[in-house]
């Protein structure tokens, strides 16, 4: 009686500990940002989203697969040639996720979805790139870009999954490509330089010769005022004079010598290297003779052209 007893006890306590475990291995929790596939007997049962919930137990329910709801990225290298035959690695970031709406096909339909994405954007890369020469492929990065998230995302959506963004990061062709393109570039670079800086020394050279032109416009300008004012004084002494009775030969020796003393006083200033001929004192009176003989052969000239 007693051992039957103690087996009677054993075996409740046993009971007992089976059912707590049982008990708390029916309750589950599910963490944000994910959901869990649950399988009764090894078909799908449900999909648990985030919180705490219950399975039956002893292996009739189980959890066949805890799915990430957040965005991941495949980062992806291909090889491949443009419009001009030039080979290249782009360098490309799918950003994915799975469709909340569709986890059953994301997890039943595909095993390996960042090798299939990695297909279908290879796939769209060789048949989209080659329609451009490398200098438009970085002009036409972002069309590019587009052309394979239209491909792709159309693709793995039957999956399961939504592809949120692709991202070509970089284009690199062959190093000795990438040395030609500098060289070109640079040598452009340089002829642009040497035609500004020929338009520069051109603009110097144009402001400078505008410059001098004015320069000499006002100096001409400055002469012919000058020599007006000496006209215009000239002709108010000539009339002056003439009203007090005196010849006009008279009037004309007078002007010629005190022009003729000013322009003494002038070089006596001013011109230390300067040597009058004839230097005597009768200078004046032979320059006064001279000048009003050149005049009055003038005059005789202009009254005869008249007469004929």
């Amino acid at each position: 009686m007693i051992y039957s007893f103690e087996f009677g006890l054993v075996l409740l306590v046993l009971a007992v500990l089976i059912l707590i475990s049982a008990f708390f291995s029916s309750y589950y929790i599910v963490r944000q940002q994910t959901v869990c596939i649950i399988e009764r007997f090894g078909k799908f049962y449900k999909i648990a989203e985030a919180g705490l919930h219950f399975r039956m137990p002893f292996g009739i329910d189980s959890i066949a697969k805890t799915v990430s709801l957040k965005v991941h990225q495949n980062d992806i290298e291909i090889e491949t040639k443009t419009k001009d035959n030039v080979f290249v690695v782009l360098s490309l970031a799918v950003q994915f996720k799975v469709d909340n709406k569709k986890v059953t096909d994301a997890y039943y339909k595909l095993s390996t979805p960042t090798a299939q994405i990695q297909s279908y954007v290879e796939d769209a890369i060789r048949s989209s790139l080659p329609k451009y020469t490398l200098d438009e492929s970085y002009e036409k990065k972002d069309d590019i870009a587009k052309d394979v998230f239209d491909t792709v995302s159309s693709e793995m959506s039957e999956y399961g999954y939504i592809i949120i963004k692709t991202l070509i990061t970089s284009i690199e062709p062959d190093e000795q490509v990438k040395e030609s393109m500098n060289a070109i570039n640079a040598s452009q670079r340089q002829k642009c330089a040497a035609q500004e800086l020929a338009n520069a020394d051109k603009i110097k050279i144009v402001t400078a010769a505008e410059a001098d032109a004015e320069k000499d416009r006002l100096h001409g300008e400055g002469i012919a005022n000058q020599r007006k004012a000496i006209v215009d004084g000239l002709s108010e002494s000539f009339n002056e004079l003439k009203t007090s009775g005196l010849s006009e030969k008279d009037i004309m020796s007078i002007l010629l010598t005190e022009q003729y003393l000013d322009a003494l006083n002038t070089f006596a200033k001013y011109g230390n290297h300067v040597i009058f001929l004839p230097a005597g004192a009768s200078g004046a009176d032979d320059i006064r003779t001279q000048i009003l003989s050149a005049l009055s052969s003038i005059k005789y000239e202009r009254d005869d052209n008249n007469l004929s």
